[in-house]
């Protein structure tokens, strides 16, 4: 069987295991996620090192360029003279997906270990967790888009139930929000889904395809089709070609999430329990990132091109009201989700900027931010756990009580504020360097958007540094007292265990980015050229 196949598996197997499992042996269902998590870490570390590099591996809109590729025939519709409909089941990856793979694979370990934490209903909480951990794996692989749809609804179902059900006092409220915001940009894509599959056929067999490569090359859309490359149909008065990128935007968008349809993020991750969050901030967001570049751009180029002014001010306007926002949280978690909107808008900009030097920033940046969400979400529910409290003025002093965990919430936050050393300095100075060259290259972002996101640097630095000042030095004030002194205690073994390798990542991508430059080089250098031909 495929090794892409069996990575987007591996959960489900488990969560039946987990399902036949009588509920006294409940405390073995975190050991069997782990281990789940663990298995695909293992393969998808396999998958990295056996990925092959050169010119000849770019994939992008070369079927034959993907790695680990497995096409399988799933549904098929005789049509009679109308030909047949098939839907292939369609994986394999370039180099845009396989440092984001191997991410996924890794927080999601942090993910199952920060699971231990959870005390009820243990059987649906660990299902739940794992087929989460298919979906989220699978949008990652799927080549055909009626597959990667499938899975990128399947993230819906277990996130609700995981906030609705195991998240805080206004859990249910934040549930449905983060499902309506996602489910409202999903249905339209469908639409535009089913557009472009009437819209694109495959040169070998002459049918209509879901084929997302298929559907990059102009020469594969029906002369006259609604989303033909030369085609003059509008809807609502509007360029087909034009509403299918602005529909497709605005659902990755949801995600990512961009100003102004953010506002589901900070009520899901505050309501949220721990390891929901990490998902979240470390995974989720990075699936918008992802289908923009793969989806939105590789289908539509020259729209994105014509455009590249306002989806670069979109990234800007995320940086700073991002930021600033963050800067005025009195909630530790809540201050955590608004750096996460500034920091994917760096994603945003550098995307824009259809330069390599960007989209190669845009890709670090979301790998960087994976790591450094998922730490800084571990280090939130570290304290909260301890005495139920997130309030940042509600703490002064911790780094006398908790010195592990100082040192870890220090390098975190000097991490994610861009320091030269860690992962977060180079994914965010190369998409500044892509704005920067966008201006010369093609005219498209003026030099100003690079001068205001630097800002977006600057306060990075502000809010963390001030809630560094505020909770961790000084003499000990705490709101609870006595009480909340005795239970603050420092960093168990397993909370160190997850925090390590974070810590090391975050540095060695700081010091070494090659270990992602080097993979997704030949891919952004192919959908450069890829854009520059359209």
């Amino acid at each position: 069987m495929n090794i892409l196949t069996l990575l987007i598996f591996i959960p489900i197997l488990f969560g039946v295991v987990i399902a036949v499992m009588p509920s006294k042996w409940r405390a073995g269902f975190k050991y069997i996620t782990l281990l789940a998590t663990l298995v695909q870490l293992g393969m998808s570390i396999f998958i990295y090192c056996h990925f092959k590099t050169g010119a000849a591996f770019g994939g992008i809109n070369h079927e034959a360029q993907f790695q680990f590729m497995q096409k399988l025939h799933w549904i098929n519709l005789d049509l009679g003279p109308a030909g047949k409909m098939q839907i292939d089941y369609f994986v394999g990856i370039d180099g845009l997906s396989i440092a984001l793979l191997v991410m996924t694979s890794f927080v999601l370990v942090i993910a199952a270990l920060a699971s231990w934490e959870i005390k009820s209903n243990l059987k649906g909480y660990f299902i739940l967790f794992l087929i989460l951990d298919m979906a989220v794996t699978g949008v990652f692989c799927s080549l055909d888009f009626f597959l990667f749809y499938i899975f990128y609804e399947l993230m819906l179902l277990p996130l609700y139930f995981l906030i609705g059900m195991w998240g805080g006092a206004r859990r249910e409220f934040a549930a449905i929000k983060f499902f309506l915001y996602t489910l409202f940009g999903s249905v339209f894509m469908l639409l535009i889904m089913v557009g472009l599959y009437l819209s694109v056929k495959d040169p070998a067999t002459g049918n209509h395809t879901f084929n997302m490569i298929q559907m990059m090359n102009p020469a594969n859309f029906e002369q006259g089709s609604v989303f033909g490359i030369m085609s003059h149909q509008t809807i609502f008065g509007f360029s087909a070609r034009g509403v299918g990128f602005l529909v497709l935007f605005v659902a990755f968008a949801i995600k990512v999430p961009v100003v102004p349809l953010h506002t589901w993020l900070p009520d899901a991750h505050v309501e949220a329990p721990t390891p929901v969050s990490i998902i979240l901030a470390g995974i989720l967001l990075k699936v918008g990132g992802y289908g923009i570049i793969r989806v939105c751009i590789g289908i539509f180029p020259e729209v994105a091109a014509a455009h590249a002014f306002w989806l670069g001010l979109l990234g800007v306007v995320s940086i700073i009201y991002g930021a600033l926002n963050a800067l005025a949280q009195k909630d530790l978690k809540r201050m955590i989700a608004y750096s996460s909107v500034s920091h994917m808008g760096f994603v945003l900009l550098g995307i824009a900027s259809l330069t390599a030097e960007g989209l190669s920033g845009a890709v670090m940046q979301m790998v960087s931010h994976g790591f450094l969400s998922t730490m800084l979400f571990f280090l939130a529910g570290v304290i909260y756990n301890r005495v139920h409290d997130r309030g940042i003025n509600h703490f002064r002093g911790l780094a006398s009580i908790m010195p592990r965990y100082t040192a870890y919430v220090t390098i975190a936050f000097f991490a994610s504020l861009g320091l030269p050393g860690f992962s977060a300095f180079i994914g965010e100075a190369f998409s500044l360097v892509g704005a920067f060259k966008s201006n010369s290259v093609n005219g498209e972002l003026p030099y100003w958007m690079a001068a205001c996101a630097s800002l977006g640097i600057l306060l990075g630095a502000s809010y963390f540094l001030w809630t560094l000042q505020r909770m961790f030095f000084g003499k000990v004030n705490l709101k609870g007292g006595a009480s909340w002194q005795t239970a603050l205690m420092d960093l168990n073994p397993r909370e160190r265990i997850a925090l390590f390798p974070l810590t090391l990542m975050v540095l060695a991508l700081g010091l070494m980015p090659s270990l992602v430059f080097g993979k997704i080089n030949d891919s952004v250098l192919a959908f450069v050229h890829f854009l520059q031909l359209k």
